[in-house]
């Protein structure tokens, strides 16, 4: 909801240019008057009204002529400006480490430069980012902050607030009144298509967990696991949450049959990123997408984010993008319309959740950047102390798409981590609207698709959804043919409210769908007791051989919403 300010009066308009005069005088670095209130310790969410602000005194007849009260406030540049209205406004967050900064400078010159006047201004260095040029900095006052950025201007990139990262939160377990969701159990990977001999998955591959840190755990064996120590140790905490970082290390290379990832052979590298009470933030995510990549990772998965971002993630991303690392995301659990940050990110793998039916869970969040789905409702994994444990969320679900690019990279050692994601998205199983939408993103994950890619043996064919456009007033019944040969002969047999037809489905070729729509009369619909009930089957030319038969039929209810839901 957005909210609309009146028009300012006048004299409200001439005291607002009076201040902001004031204010930036206070900002420009020079000898002025110590005072109380420029001594007093700031909340770090929001500026200081006190220290910014300088008191006149009355004024007299001969003051209105002699000088002015302060000397006149320097222009600033439109460029340091933006740079100060973007800090003071990240400060005032509540997302936001208190009294800490995250600066990132234009060149190996202006970094070095304020590393060796950072103490004399007032700011403490509390991590640094070589790699990035970028720094993370506590004050006491945040006048110091403002009063280095604006002498300094052009020595800054970028200047926020150090944003909190947390983990997805444990989705609410009451869904909407008209979805039923189904759990996967330790059914998960079969639902992917992730069956056989998957011994070897993810061999010579080795995938990074940024997140709570990963415990001990026979899924893992003994030598599969190695961690980095960012600053918050190596180990798992004991908090409620703490359990996270295991339970996606398995999801994504678990071996053992009550613990299982789709990349069983692959090497995990863990980095707590992490504090004591389950928080992280955007620098210390920053440094461990640098650590882990210098490490040699392949495949990073963060199952945690914010709504926030700044020029150190993006440097991070794109230091490890360019050195051919795949990062994976998880979307968030918010059910909102737009993703969480790293995931909402193009360069990122970003996942949303589906449950056992193939249906968009409720909390997943949604978005046009949305890259794929996969099992994230009730899905088995490991926990600490040994423990297997029922886990909901898109944590669960990305940790599942970087254990398959890791095995489909490991089965394809041609490929380069980019090439085995995008194998994923050009395989993934339509879903909800035709092709790539903001609910399901390219898909739901099929690795069973992707790993036969090449199969010419490997037949498919499926009814991908059922798809109501209420504004169209269309049905859409989507056809798609999920295997590696090209298809012809399919007949699709319908039938809508009682009523029974066939259609002929036309030449597909591998991942290609065909859509059949259905014009819908809303007064048939709004007499229809109980609902009106679609359903559809393929019907298979003769001598295929269907890999998943089970796909080939769909049958859907579509009620009349009451007015004005």
């Amino acid at each position: 909801m957005s909210e609309t300010a009146p028009p300012s009066s006048p004299r409200w308009t001439w005291l607002a240019a009076v201040a902001g005069v004031v204010f930036l005088w206070w900002l420009w670095p020079g000898p002025r008057a110590n005072s109380p209130a420029a001594a007093a310790a700031p909340s770090a969410r929001r500026p200081n009204s006190s220290a910014n602000s300088v008191s006149a005194p009355p004024a007299s007849p001969s003051s209105l002529t002699a000088a002015p009260i302060a000397p006149p406030a320097p222009a600033l540049d439109p460029r340091t400006r933006a740079l100060l209205d973007s800090l003071l406004a990240a400060l005032a967050r509540r997302d936001t480490r208190e009294r800490e900064a995250v600066l990132t400078f234009a060149d190996d010159a202006a970094y070095r430069r304020f590393l060796a006047r950072a103490r004399d201004a007032g700011l403490v260095v509390l991590d640094q980012l070589d790699a990035l040029r970028s720094v993370r900095v506590r004050f006491e006052n945040s006048s110091a902050l403002t009063r280095d950025l604006v002498a300094h201007a052009g020595d800054f990139a970028d200047a926020s607030a150090n944003f909190t990262f947390g983990l997805p939160q444990p989705p609410a377990k009451e869904a909407r009144a008209d979805t039923a969701l189904a759990a996967f159990g330790n059914r998960a990977l079969e639902f992917l298509g992730a069956t056989g001999d998957r011994s070897a998955w993810g061999r010579g591959t080795t995938i990074a967990v940024l997140d709570t840190g990963i415990a001990p755990d026979a899924t893992f064996g003994p030598a599969r696991l190695r961690a980095l120590d960012l600053g918050y140790g190596i180990a798992p905490g004991n908090g409620p949450e703490d359990g996270h970082g295991t339970a996606v290390a398995a999801l994504a290379a678990g071996a053992s049959a009550d613990a299982p990832g789709p990349a069983p052979a692959a090497n995990l590298l863990s980095l707590r990123v992490t504090d004591a009470t389950g928080t992280s933030d955007i620098f210390t995510l920053a440094r461990g997408i640098v650590a882990a990549t210098d490490a040699g990772a392949n495949i990073l998965n963060i199952s945690l984010g914010g709504y926030a971002t700044n020029s150190a993630l993006d440097a991070a991303l794109a230091y490890a993008t360019a050195r051919g690392v795949v990062i994976v995301a998880a979307a968030g659990n918010d059910q909102a319309a737009q993703l969480a940050w790293p995931a909402a990110d193009p360069r990122v793998i970003s996942v949303g959740a589906i449950d056992a039916l193939g249906q968009q869970v409720t909390f997943s969040n949604s978005g046009p950047q949305l890259s794929l789905t996969a099992p994230g409702y009730g899905v088995q994994t490991a926990w600490l102390g040994g423990q297997r444990a029922l886990v909901d969320g898109t944590s669960a679900s990305s940790p599942l798409v970087a254990g398959a690019i890791a095995a489909v990279l490991s089965t394809s050692p041609g490929l380069t981590p980019a090439q085995a994601a995008q194998v994923l998205l050009r395989t993934a199983s339509d879903a909800g609207a035709p092709g790539d939408d903001p609910n399901f993103g390219n898909g739901i994950l099929n690795l069973g698709a992707a790993q036969n890619r090449d199969n010419p043996a490997y037949a498919d064919p499926a009814i991908a959804s059922h798809y109501f456009d209420a504004a169209a007033g269309t049905l859409s019944i989507v056809v798609q043919n999920r295997g590696a040969q090209t298809v012809a002969g399919l007949l699709l047999e319908l039938n809508v409210g009682g009523l029974a037809s066939t259609r002929a489905v036309p030449l597909l070729a591998p991942g290609a769908t065909h859509v059949v729509p259905l014009a819908i009369d809303p007064a048939a619909l709004a007499a229809a007791a109980g609902g009106l009930r679609f359903s559809s089957e393929l019907k298979n030319p003769p001598g295929l051989v269907d890999q998943n038969p089970a796909n080939n039929r769909r049958t859907s209810t579509l009620t009349a919403r009451p007015p004005g839901k």
